[in-house]
């Protein structure tokens, strides 16, 4: 059985596309024309991955979004207008994962699919939890514990984290960081990087012993100070 993509798009010549090419790719496909179906459909049985557009009947791309993070971290991309720039901020700052402007090649569509579903994929034979004074980052459980409590975070945010923490006080570019997380070039939009990066600062904080910090015109590195 393939890998299930639940497909929420009221478009139904652009669902009916995306449908063909990804069952030919090999995945399950659901498709819901609306929000309130979108919801019911995950419900019932939660895909591997969300396809999501933003502007929908019954409820829209954001509330679907923050219906479903409410329960699960299941990995979201989602669909947006080529001038909204305030669309794919939005999304990202809600939980998305990923987001793709229309139009789009189905090939690079496809292409961020199997990126996004390759980084849930953690290798059963490989430990990833990086423990520092206070904050545990548990890529094996998909987990933030900060000062012992666990902290809701959205699979990317997560994994941004991990990725700087992997290796303390070196500094990654905005590019770097979106080839090794992102997998693909998003051409002259780093701003991707810095919303999850606020996000991230907004449930860590900053600590005596470690930080975030933000290497002006160059990009973040994940500080930690001898003690």
């Amino acid at each position: 059985m393939g890998r299930n993509i639940l497909v929420v798009e009221d478009d139904r010549n652009i669902s009916d596309l995306i449908h063909m090419y990804l069952v030919k790719e090999g995945f399950d496909v659901r498709i819901a024309g609306d929000g309130g179906r979108a919801i019911e459909e995950f419900q019932r049985e939660t895909p591997d991955l969300i396809l999501l557009d933003i502007m929908l009947p019954v409820m829209d791309g954001w509330s679907v979004t923050a219906k479903v993070r409410e329960t699960s971290k299941v990995p979201i991309i989602m669909l947006t207008a080529k001038s909204e720039v305030f669309d794919r901020i939005q999304g990202l700052e809600m939980g998305a994962d990923d987001y793709i402007v229309k139009p789009f090649e189905m090939k690079e569509l496809i292409a961020r699919i199997n990126a996004v579903l390759r980084r849930t994929e953690i290798p059963n034979d490989t430990s990833k939890r990086l423990t520092f004074d206070k904050l545990v980052v548990d890529l094996d459980s998909y987990e933030l514990i900060v000062d012992g409590k666990k902290i809701d975070t959205p699979p990317k945010e997560l994994e941004l984290l991990y990725f700087l923490a992997s290796s303390p006080n070196h500094v990654f570019t905005r590019e770097q960081l979106l080839n090794q997380l992102w997998g693909y070039e998003y051409i002259g939009d780093t701003r991707t990087v810095d919303v999850h990066i606020k996000r991230l600062r907004e449930k860590i904080k900053d600590h005596a012993n470690w930080k975030i910090s933000t290497i002006w015109g160059i990009g973040y590195k994940f500080e930690v100070r001898n003690t």
